[in-house]
């Protein structure tokens, strides 16, 4: 029965892997990851460039002086604020409108024609033959309310100082007494913003994925008729753990693959440096990020969190694989298991959802409880043992709480699976599922 049990394993196994499917999702990956990872460089290789200056030509039609030269300063002063300083440039137009109107049309330059306003001083006119990048648009729109509020200054006899002091936001000085609270604040701002989001998110995709394949495959053999002659030659037992011990094999083998591609992206990104701000940008940014975690100490935590992390997500998705084929084993087809996995879908939500949210219910006993929850647990309890509202007792709570569920469901499971599995009638499933639990002689 063994020999049976670990061929069905790897035929089931290699008719996952052995596909097109398979190869051409992966390649499909492959190019996702290591694009998104590398996409200014393939900006650049194509044609892009971020660096490229927007030149802007000045027009004035007021009756002020020195307009053009405020608006200059102004421009530099604000680019300097920028966390990634554009390329600026201005110049002087002699002309008319209509003359700058030509000049913009044959070029990529941006045009701003100052005239009088007697209500509001100054209005400006930007010119421009494409849209203008918003990063760009908003230091115009910066630069030009400051000089606004230069030539009304010059008009009027409130002083500049004063009313920059008044226009000034009030100055908070943060204090926490307590280091470990600031420690943990930052922490959790740092990590619920950044890393916890790329960790999340693949999980819960294989997730979605891990249900979807082995219902599907219960769903054909079922559908095919195939079934009967699998169960003629070996137990419902032996089928269904070799399903579930596949689907987990294969799951756990992407995500393995995923962060191989991830590694190949970053290599690719230090090997391929193109030393353009963007670039210098993303690298210093991540770097950073990097040197927080080490400066808070979270780095020292990884050492528990991963492996508490990595049995939290491997056990769940024994579980998910467990209830899918249980349920799907309940089914003639491929609609009705649709409509039978939008529960456990729906839960899988909730427990993403509230992860990404977990730092906006600190203190929260209900958030607390949840965490101790199967199906949520491997998703909501690693968010708040990062941040801090739960502890290393409360992991192994939910640790020793999912393998209960699963002693429970493959024990009454096996029941359902064993009368399902041959049973094609669709009249009162979930009456047939729950009965099928109780009876003791399946």
């Amino acid at each position: 029965m063994t020999s049976k049990f670990w061929y069905l394993t790897g035929l089931s196994l290699k008719k996952k892997i052995k596909t097109k499917w398979f190869i051409i999702a992966n390649v499909l990956l492959v190019i996702l990851i290591i694009g998104l990872i590398n996409i200014d460089s393939i900006i650049l290789f194509f044609g892009g460039n971020f660096n490229q200056k927007t030149e802007i030509i000045l027009l004035d039609e007021t009756d002020y002086s020195n307009i053009n030269k405020s608006f200059e300063n102004y421009v530099e002063e604000y680019n300097q604020l920028l966390t990634t300083e554009l390329e600026t440039s201005t110049k002087i137009f002699s002309g008319n409108q209509q003359e700058l109107e030509k000049e913009i049309t044959k070029t990529d330059k941006v045009g701003i024609i100052f005239t009088n306003d007697e209500d509001n001083y100054l209005r400006a006119k930007v010119i421009s033959d494409q849209k203008i990048d918003t990063m760009v648009y908003q230091l115009l729109v910066q630069a030009l309310a400051a000089t606004k509020t230069e030539v009304a200054m010059s008009l009027t006899d409130i002083d500049l100082e004063e009313l920059e002091k008044i226009n000034t936001p009030i100055t908070i000085d943060r204090v926490i007494l307590d280091d470990a609270s600031q420690n943990e604040d930052e922490n959790m701002s740092l990590i619920m913003g950044t890393v916890f989001p790329t960790v999340i998110l693949p999980f819960f995709m294989l997730v979605l994925f891990l249900v979807q394949m082995i219902g599907t495959e219960i769903n054909e053999e079922k559908s095919t008729r195939s079934m009967e002659i699998i169960i003629s030659n070996v137990s419902p037992k032996v089928h269904f753990f070799s399903k579930v011990l596949a689907s987990n094999v294969f799951v756990i083998t992407q995500g393995i693959l995923l962060l191989l591609y991830g590694g190949m992206g970053l290599l690719l990104r230090k090997l391929l440096a193109t030393g353009t701000d963007i670039t210098s940008s993303i690298t210093t940014e991540i770097s950073g990020v990097w040197q927080t975690l080490v400066e808070t100490g979270f780095v020292d935590k990884l050492v528990y969190i991963i492996p508490i992390t990595l049995i939290l997500m491997i056990l769940s998705f024994v579980a998910y694989s467990l209830v899918a084929g249980i349920l799907a084993s309940m089914t003639v087809n491929m609609e009705d298991f649709q409509q039978i996995q939008t529960p456990i879908i729906m839960i899988s939500l909730v427990g993403y959802y509230l992860a990404i949210m977990a730092g906006m219910f600190e203190g929260s006993i209900f958030i607390r409880i949840l965490s101790y929850v199967p199906f949520l647990s491997c998703l909501l309890s690693p968010a708040l043992l990062v941040i801090g509202q739960i502890g290393i007792v409360d992991c192994l709570i939910s640790i020793i709480i999912l393998i209960i569920f699963l002693y429970f469901t493959i024990k009454y499971g096996l029941r359902i699976y064993k009368v399902g599995i041959l049973n094609y009638s669709t009249d009162k499933m979930w009456h047939r599922l729950f009965k099928a639990a109780k009876n003791k002689d399946v």
